[in-house]
């Protein structure tokens, strides 16, 4: 398995049938990557471009639109669920993970029931929920972990909404395992890459070094995980793509090498990784070094906690447009 001497996983942050059918077996037997993950926008871009659901969409002809996205959705899941479930008996990752509906990112009872409705309706023990770190979405982490439900905490953007879902899902593992049950594992998806495309330009300006915002908080965010001690809970960096020439590639998977971690990425990101795989870890980074950083973009004028509450709208907002387009779509 990639980087398996230093503790790090690679998943596939991409869904789409054929691909599932054909190259990402390829990939999961060559051990390029060890689970996969997915969202609203993932699936709007697959199931409006590719012909591979077309059969199972005139049978849906008759459904609203939500149920046809849903067992689209379903039927894909389950697919990479299969093609990984050896690595999960192994112990060995193996998780492919599904979003909740992103309108009910502040619906806590909706969210807890879609949630328990997709895990028993894909069949699948190695699949993960993904919640939005709400505040609705924190109490659903802590009632899914419960019930035993792998959950991926996502849209996480500051250290204060990883704390959140840590101790949400701490909670909810001390409730699982208080009944004798196997174990239950969860990550904390932590956002990188729209920070830096977000503040270079001002930063750079004001004499601070660009592309360094998204790692060095989640740096913060991974040492805050890692304090806690929890095998079970991971730090998951996402949003690892570039959209710029600025940065190599892979510089989300390199910079963000860490043990007891997991990276997400593009099918391109990986490949280019892929060309030059073997890293040392860059993570842990000292929080002194975290502490002079920020103060610096403190300096030049930026409210962090600003950029993390615009960043989060920004992202709820993406994923239910991408939702609603889908939907439209498939109405």
């Amino acid at each position: 398995m990639v980087n398996e001497r230093i503790g790090f996983s690679l998943w596939l942050d991409f869904i789409e049938r054929d691909y599932l059918q054909k190259e990402f077996r390829r990939l999961v037997a060559d051990g390029v990557i060890n689970g996969a993950t997915s969202n609203p926008s993932i699936f709007a871009s697959s199931i409006e471009t590719s012909p591979a659901y077309t059969a199972q969409l005139e049978r849906l002809k008759n459904h609203t639109a939500k149920t046809k996205y849903e067992e689209l959705a379903k039927e894909d899941i389950k697919l990479a669920a299969e093609a990984l479930y050896p690595l999960y008996e192994e112990g060995r990752d193996g998780f492919v993970s599904i979003e909740v509906d992103p309108f009910l990112s502040d619906d806590f009872e909706g969210t807890v029931e879609e949630g328990r409705r997709l895990y028993r309706e894909i069949g699948m023990e190695n699949v993960m929920i993904k919640v939005p770190a709400t505040d609705a979405g924190y109490k659903a982490m802590r009632t899914l972990v419960s019930d035993g439900i792998h959950v991926n905490a996502t849209l996480i953007f500051s250290p204060m909404q990883a704390l959140k879902c840590l101790d949400a899902i701490e909670e909810g593992m001390k409730i699982y395992g208080a009944a004798g049950q196997k174990s239950v594992k969860a990550v904390l998806s932590v956002f990188v890459s729209r920070f830096d495309r977000m503040l270079d330009e001002k930063l750079e300006k004001s004499g601070v070094q660009p592309g360094r915002t998204g790692i060095m908080n989640a740096a913060r965010i991974y040492n805050l995980v890692e304090s806690r001690g929890e095998k079970a809970i991971r730090t998951l960096f996402a949003s690892t793509g570039v959209k710029t020439d600025a940065y190599e590639a892979d510089y989300y998977i390199t910079e963000l090498m860490a043990p007891h971690s997991v990276n997400t990425a593009p099918l391109d990101t990986i490949e280019h990784f892929m060309e030059h795989p073997l890293h040392a870890p860059k993570l842990p980074v000292d929080e002194t070094a975290i502490d002079t950083f920020f103060k610096a973009v403190e300096a030049a004028g930026i409210d962090m906690q600003s950029v993390y509450d615009k960043l989060m709208e920004d992202g709820l907002k993406a994923f239910k447009e991408s939702f609603t387009k889908l939907l439209a779509h498939l109405e």
